[in-house]
């Protein structure tokens, strides 16, 4: 096959970084090519660019790589940010992410598959993530979005890992008093751009022929 003159992504569907990282570029109008990735036999082409075989990856036409998703988020909204996802850009957006990812997502991976993590606790880490949930209850429980009535990229950066952790036990995710959680998620899943991203694809092989993402 000729070279690409689009971006490649290596993604897998599933995975909220990945999800995060779609979203961004769907929403900026970029096109892609999408390589959906199996995670228990990653292509060598993936682990070339990215030797932490983590998904996203985003190889650049220019050569560069961007291998983490708020990265590839960055990169995105900087060709085109339509719906103004980057303001507000302050150090709360930012705490709230890091937050997410840093302390929330242990917390959902030992809850959502305590069996893959020795001794692990699923109702414990439940109840710690559930901690992350009072505190975004806060901002949502009069507001649409997490920073005011728009999203922003808290918003999508944060919302895939929620929808996760609420998917672990739907039932007692709609049982919480998180009113403003619930209802902002399940604004997020209805969006268009979500149900865009989600399209399923079968993993990609070097004989394939590229699947073209056009927003």
């Amino acid at each position: 096959m000729k070279p690409l003159s689009l971006p490649i992504l290596y993604s897998f569907r599933r995975c909220p970084y990945a999800m995060r990282a779609r979203m961004a570029l769907y929403v900026s109008g970029q096109s892609y090519a999408l390589r959906e990735v199996l995670l228990k036999d990653k292509p060598a082409e993936m682990l070339a660019l990215s030797a932490k075989g983590t998904v996203p990856v985003l190889h650049l036409p220019d050569g560069r790589v961007i291998d983490e998703s708020l990265d590839v988020m960055a990169w995105a909204l900087s060709q085109n940010d339509p719906q103004g996802w980057l303001r507000p850009n302050d150090h709360e957006v930012a705490a709230l992410i890091k937050h997410c990812d840093r302390d929330f997502k242990p917390h959902l991976d030992r809850y959502k598959y305590a069996s893959r993590y020795d001794n692990a606790d699923p109702i414990v880490h439940r109840a710690a993530g559930e901690q992350y949930l009072v505190q975004l209850e806060k901002r949502l429980h009069d507001q649409a979005h997490l920073f005011g009535p728009k999203a922003c990229l808290a918003d999508i950066a944060i919302a895939p890992f929620v929808r996760q952790f609420a998917l672990a036990d739907w039932s007692w995710f709609l049982e919480v008093p998180y009113p403003g959680v619930q209802r902002w998620l399940n604004a997020f899943i209805e969006t268009h751009p979500f149900s865009k991203v989600m399209d399923k694809f079968d993993p990609w092989r070097p004989k394939d022929e590229e699947i073209i993402i056009t927003p």
